[in-house]
């Protein structure tokens, strides 16, 4: 070594070590540094180290300066060994990379996708390419464990191995032990004395179990469902008067074995009170009279959490429709609990006066902004409306784009006048693939099949395609739907068709029915919710002779040609007001369609309307309601086209009959439809026993009534069908799945009957 060779070196596992060497490294002169090496890098750029170091080249140096590059390397996070060597005035930093993370994989893992749990790793910091040590290798297994005390697997074990390859890389296997899940043994609620502990458990997502609990996991532990529950039962209390009920304490004992967990809820009911006035303070605006119709707190009544914060919301809003974005509002309770009556004083501050600066959404990596944008009845650099943003957010959710849209307001620092909107929508997938199938001893079994893309490129259109391949009945169809075809929300359609009908081979003949066609039809909005629509189309009806024609086709066909061009113009108008077009639990839907031929070889006018109703009985029953009318006429001397009939029976219609089964026939004892159409259905649906209160596994009983009638034939209800049964309908992983099984109480002989039937879909 040469004399003038002085070096000293660090070697440590820790930043902890560092420091502690930093304290006592070997004194070196002071010097001014001519020039600096680095040496050991292999992935780390040089850039890197030379940005961390506290000195340049022509820099004096020092032992402190020394000390303060080795901490300031450190924690990179890049290094496991760092030393600095001088010779001469030259300065050598000599370096070893950490490993670098080349692969990381999972075995055991049946509770998990892998992808999820290398998203949880990811989050922590360790993920491919990024440097290794085995204090992240720790916090990965201890992220590992908590992942599966989340789904109730408390007995789960992880052992990480660590294999070096070429390069310095390692790659990392996690091997998971997952055991038995947790399951919960008892739960118990103290202090319990208005309602029996069987009601209010009842109210829970967590119990302990029952025949379906392998569905829904109800039995397994989780403190997120814990504090649900928790509100749950707190919110029960609170909307039957009890003002001052509170939980204690809650206990979670998990058993020696960690196979079993009891909970034990400690609560303190306190009195039941009862709503002896309300009364306004502060300003209102000088409009006291339309705050006082807002209030839902009843005097008189029980006290009622939910009427409180409903009024308080409403007063909110209320100031928001003015501009007022910052108004206060509180309800101030004063409790007399010699007589258990409570007063309430609404005390307001509208504060002051806003406007929207900027609309600013986040969340949609696939739908574009400008379909969401559009949809906005609130605009930037207008008075804030609190009306027109809950519009706004209401018409983005019926996009049915998203599973979650939810829109807040911002304060604009250094502009007490200005806010923004913050608007965060979470995509749900919007492609689906749709299967039916219906199974009956004439068509044996039908299938039908669709897939359809709701929002076709993140551009809000529709694009569909429809096909039936039943035997007898099939369908080929194309349909693109631009709801923003125009600036101001009018809407195209484009309908691209071929449908053909066969008869049943039990009634024999090789006759075939062929309808072709083009349309077009806008849509224009008149308001919110209702909506106009007009178009026209080229349709072509082939009448394919074979054996065993129905009369009345063969009787058209002599008369005006075995082919029938018609050019039919149609009108209608929509209101749809449902919470969800998926599953809706409340509101109304309807539909109101007219078509008349006013060209070609058919003339005639044919019209149709439905009407659907939701209910909510409560949180967990809803009824619905469903009516369809339909009515055709034949113009300027000629019949209605039998090939434009209505058809009855079957899914979406009336359960229990065969597929458009019902209503005339032919001699030949083909089922021809007609022009005129009843169907009434009702339902009610409910939790399915030993789910809980898990909505997506319901069951539903239903009535069904109905038929269609001939042109000459008046509309009887006594010859009307009806079914009565039963079904489950599951929103499944692989899609809504609907089963009916349907026993007709009014048939006629005859009649087809279809009792079973099912429909699933899946999206992608």
């Amino acid at each position: 070594m040469k004399k003038h060779l002085k070096r000293f070196r660090v070697r440590t596992v820790a930043a902890v070590s560092a420091l502690a060497f930093a304290a006592n490294v070997w004194a070196v002169d002071p010097f001014t540094v001519r020039d600096i090496r680095v040496e050991g890098l292999q992935r780390v750029e040089p850039g890197t180290v030379f940005a961390s170091l506290p000195f340049r080249v022509g820099d004096q140096y020092n032992d402190d300066k020394g000390s303060a590059a080795i901490r300031a390397l450190f924690a990179l996070g890049l290094f496991k060994d760092v030393r600095l060597e001088v010779n001469g005035d030259v300065l050598i930093v000599v370096v070893e990379e950490r490993p670098t993370v080349a692969d990381v994989d999972f075995a055991g893992t049946k509770e998990f996708d892998k992808d999820t749990l290398k998203k949880a790793l990811r989050d922590i910091g360790l993920t491919e390419g990024r440097p290794y040590d085995q204090a992240l290798a720790d916090r990965a297994e201890q992220e590992l464990k908590r992942q599966y005390i989340n789904r109730s697997l408390y007995g789960a074990e992880v052992v990480t191995t660590v294999t070096p390859i070429e390069r310095n890389r390692v790659n990392l296997t996690f091997t998971v032990t997952e055991g038995e899940p947790t399951r919960i043994k008892e739960i118990h609620i103290v202090g319990a004395h208005a309602f029996s502990e069987g009601t209010l458990k009842g109210l829970f997502d967590l119990d302990t179990g029952g025949w379906l609990s392998w569905y829904t996991k109800s039995d397994r532990y989780s403190r997120a469902k814990l504090n649900a529950d928790l509100e749950t039962l707190k919110s029960y209390y609170l909307q039957r008067g009890y003002l001052e009920f509170r939980i204690d304490s809650t206990q979670v004992a998990i058993s020696p074995n960690k196979q079993d967990i009891s909970i034990t809820i400690n609560i303190t009911e306190g009195e039941r009170y009862v709503v002896s006035g309300v009364k306004l303070e502060g300003d209102y605006l000088g409009k006291d009279d339309e705050f006082k119709s807002l209030v839902k707190i009843k005097p008189g009544e029980p006290y009622n959490a939910d009427t409180v914060t409903e009024t308080t919301k409403a007063f909110t809003d209320y100031f928001g429709n003015f501009g007022y974005a910052f108004a206060q509002v509180e309800a101030v309770p004063d409790i007399d609990r010699a007589n258990n009556r409570v007063f309430f004083t609404m005390r307001a501050d509208p504060s002051r006066r806003a406007y929207v600066r900027r609309i600013n959404i986040a969340g949609n990596n696939r739908t574009r902004d400008e379909v969401i944008r559009r949809e906005f009845r609130q605009f930037e650099s207008s008075w804030y409306d609190a009306e027109k943003i809950k519009l706004s957010r209401d018409r983005i959710d019926r996009l049915n784009f998203f599973k979650d849209v939810n829109v807040e307001t911002t304060d604009v620092p250094g502009a007490p006048d200005q806010v923004d909107l913050n608007v965060a929508v979470t995509e749900r997938p919007t492609g689906s693939l749709q299967l039916g199938a219906g199974f009956s001893s004439a068509e044996k079994l039908a299938l039908s099949f669709s897939i359809k893309q709701e929002n076709a490129f993140g551009s809000g259109n529709y694009l569909g395609v429809d096909v039936n391949t039943s035997k007898f009945n099939r369908t080929l169809a194309f349909t693109s739907v631009n709801p923003y075809f125009t600036n101001d929300g009018v809407s195209r359609t484009i309908d691209l068709y071929r449908r053909s009908s066969r008869p049943y081979e039990d009634q024999g003949g090789n006759y075939e029915l062929i309808t072709s066609g083009l349309g077009l039809r806008f849509g224009v909005p008149f308001s919110e919710v209702d909506t106009v629509f007009l178009g026209g189309s080229l349709e072509r009806t082939e009448i394919k002779e074979g054996t065993q024609i129905p009369a009345a086709y063969l009787a058209y066909a002599e008369r005006f040609g075995n082919t029938s061009n018609t050019l039919p113009l149609t009108l209608g108008w929509s209101r749809d007001d449902r919470d969800s077009s998926i599953a809706p639990t409340r509101g109304r839907y309807q539909r109101l369609g007219g078509e008349w031929g006013v060209a070609g070889d058919a003339r005639y006018l044919r019209a149709n309307y439905q009407y659907q109703q939701y209910l909510p009985l409560n949180k967990q029953y809803t009824v619905a309601l469903n009516g369809e009318l339909g009515w055709g006429e034949g113009l300027q001397g000629r019949p209605f086209p039998v090939f434009k009939n209505f058809y009855s029976g079957g899914l979406g219609s009336v359960r229990g009959f065969g597929q458009g089964t019902l209503g005339p026939r032919d001699v030949t004892g083909a089922s021809i439809g007609g022009p005129k159409k009843i169907t009434l259905n009702s339902e009610i649906l409910t939790p399915f026993p030993g789910a809980g209160n898990d909505r997506t596994l319901r069951l539903f009983g239903f009535v069904d009534v109905g038929n269609v009638f001939g042109e000459n034939e008046r509309v009887n209800f006594a010859d009307l069908r009806a079914s009565v049964g039963f079904g489950l309908s599951w929103l499944s992983p692989i899609g809504p799945l609907r089963l009916a099984a349907a026993q007709p109480v009014r048939k006629q002989a005859g009649d087809r009957i279809q009792k079973l039937q099912f429909q699933i879909g899946t999206s992608f």
